[in-house]
Formats: structure tokens, C-alpha cells, sequence
């Protein structure tokens, strides 16, 4: 099987095009669009897109990822293979942090993740008769992903395709990582800046804990206007916990819900999503946009975890 991914949409027939492409070189197989609708050049959405997706597929799956702002420069166009005890995949796009996230969960199995890498450098299984000085300057999903993509669905090895490269040499995105503190302090400094979040109807907020358990910010706003964290769920207590979320006008304080409908019609709270992150939801609203009168959270704002004990 191979995915796509793109920024391409469905105006234009780029998808299609680089369908057919797959289609001369691996007829047999079977392609699945995750998502054509990312907004165009958005690395970061498409990132999310990709790590929500891939863990859902079978082993040996192809994921094809094209979101190039920079296609027809000096970036390396890729490909990876990622394995550990329970699958096999492969990634291929441009080296510019698109496929990272997935990258990443393999890293960090440190039992049995393992990650290699390729420059797609072989010419010979571009798309057919392209060569180095032919390749369109415009369109690499078209002249080198899908093909690759096809052929390792035809069961090219990776070495094939190109020179080696240092899978720690990828690019990642630039986004401040979780991290999960190993020494919680105490917060209530910050607390003196933090105000809770009131909108069309008060939500109740738990007393501040005053424990930072972990900090990190937000990886993704999805097309409701939730705004998901790379917070995980194992760093979550399983008692009382909280959210200061640093917007830009000051801190804001959210308390927890299990479901969306748990709060209060346009109230702002915290949830553990279906994705295994913490999000920021507004009940039957968007949250994006009601904290657009906070100043706003765009993707990257800073998010702390806070509660009474420390995670086990």
C-alpha cells in the first residue's frame, strides 16, 4: 500500500498526476490520499498529519509526503525505512521536517527502533527517462516521489535508491519538544501572571496544583479549531491536573474534561484526545478562535502540564 499526502489539493490534477506515475511503475498496488487539503506550504500541519496517520497502516506501507516549499533547491529529497518490533514502514519527501514525526517515534524506541536513510540520488528510478537535467525544478512529487515510492512498493530495497545518509542528520521541525520533568517545582510564580479563562459560560477550575510535571507546546490546530499539544498522555496524572497554556497577551488556566460536551456551552478546558495528546477544545466552538481576545495560540505556543502528583 501507499499513502499520499500533499498541500496540493484537488483544483489542480497534481494529485492525479502523481498517481498515474505510481500506477506505470506499481499497478498492483493500492493508494490511500491521507489528506490533500493541508494548507498550502504548511510543513507543521502536514508533520501532525502524517504521525496521526502511519500508525494505522499495515506493515511495509509506503507513505508518500509532499509539502516542498523549498522543491528544486539545495534540500535533499529522501527516503526511510522505520522498524521496530511491531512494524515496517517507509517515508518518502523532502528533508525538511515533514516526515520527522514519525521519524521520531522509531528513535525513541531504543529496544528495537531502528532508522535508515537514503538521498534519492539514482536518477534510474525517477520517473522514466528523467534525468538530473531534466528534472522539473517545480514538481519533485512528481519526477522523484511517486516513482519511489512505487518502487519500494515494488520491493526496491532502500540502498538502492540513493547514497546513505545519517538518519540524525534529518531535518526537524522547529518546535520546542516535550519534556517531561523529572524535578517538579513549584509554580506559583507563574500563577500570580495566570488568569482563568471566562467566556460565554464559566467553567470550574481546579485549585492550582502548583507542580509542573512537563512543558511543551503546540504541535497542531485541526480544521475545529482544536488546538493539540505534543503533550502525551502517559505524562498525564491520573488524578487532578491542569493546563497553563502562554497566549500571547498572558498565561491562560484550564482545567480538564473527559469529553468535549463535559464544559460549558463556549467554555475553554483541556482533554486527553483520541490522538494520545492533550488538546485544547472549545464545547460545540472553535478554541483558536476564542482565544483569538487572549492575543491568540498559534502552533508552537508553550504549554504546561501541571497537577498534584508526579506521573508513575
Amino acid at each position: 500500500m501507499i499513502t499520499l499526502l500533499s498541500d496540493f489539493g484537488y483544483q489542480d490534477a497534481y494529485v492525479a498526476v502523481m498517481k498515474g506515475v505510481i500506477a506505470a511503475i506499481a499497478s498492483a498496488e493500492i493508494t490511500c490520499d491521507l489528506t490533500h487539503s493541508v494548507a498550502p506550504q504548511d510543513i507543521l500541519s502536514a508533520r501532525f498529519n502524517l504521525k496521526l496517520a502511519y500508525p494505522h497502516f499495515p506493515t511495509g506501507t509506503v507513505h508518500l509526503a509532499v509539502v516542498d516549499p523549498g522543491v528544486g533547491s539545495a534540500r535533499r529529497a529522501i527516503a526511510v525505512r522505520c522498524s521496530n518490533a511491531d512494524m515496517d514502514c517507509f517515508l518518502v519527501g523532502p528533508d525538511n521536517g515533514i516526515l520527522s514525526g514519525v521519524i521520531e517515534d522509531f528513535m525513541a524506541d531504543s529496544e528495537t527502533g531502528k532508522v535508515s536513510a537514503v538521498a534519492l540520488t539514482r536518477s534510474q528510478y525517477w520517473r522514466s527517462g528523467i534525468t538530473a537535467q531534466q528534472l522539473s525544478s517545480t514538481f519533485h512529487g512528481r519526477d522523484i516521489f511517486a516513482p519511489v515510492a512505487a518502487h519500494l512498493a515494488n520491493g526496491i530495497a532502500l540502498e538502492t535508491l540513493g547514497d546513505r545518509i545519517d538518519a540524525h542528520s534529518l531535518v526537524k521541525p522547529d518546535l520546542p519538544p516535550f519534556t517531561l520533568q523529572t524535578n517538579p517545582t513549584s509554580s506559583a510564580q507563574i500563577d500570580t501572571r495566570a488568569r482563568k479563562f471566562t467566556s460565554k459560560s464559566d467553567a470550574q477550575s481546579i485549585q492550582s496544583a502548583g507542580i509542573i510535571l512537563g512543558i511543551g507546546c503546540i504541535q497542531h490546530i485541526d480544521r475545529f479549531g482544536n488546538l493539540i499539544s505534543n503533550i502525551p498522555e502517559h505524562a498525564v496524572p491520573h488524578d487532578e491536573w491542569e493546563i497553563l497554556l502562554d497566549t500571547l497577551l498572558q498565561p491562560c488556566l484550564l482545567s480538564r474534561i473527559k469529553t468535549y460536551s463535559d464544559g460549558a456551552l463556549g467554555s475553554i478546558a483541556a482533554l486527553v484526545g483520541s490522538h494520545g495528546w492533550i488538546e485544547i477544545v472549545c464545547n460545540r466552538a472553535s478554541a483558536a478562535e476564542a482565544l483569538e481576545a487572549w492575543g491568540g495560540a498559534p502552533v508552537g505556543t508553550l504549554v504546561q502540564l501541571r497537577g498534584r502528583t508526579i506521573p508513575s
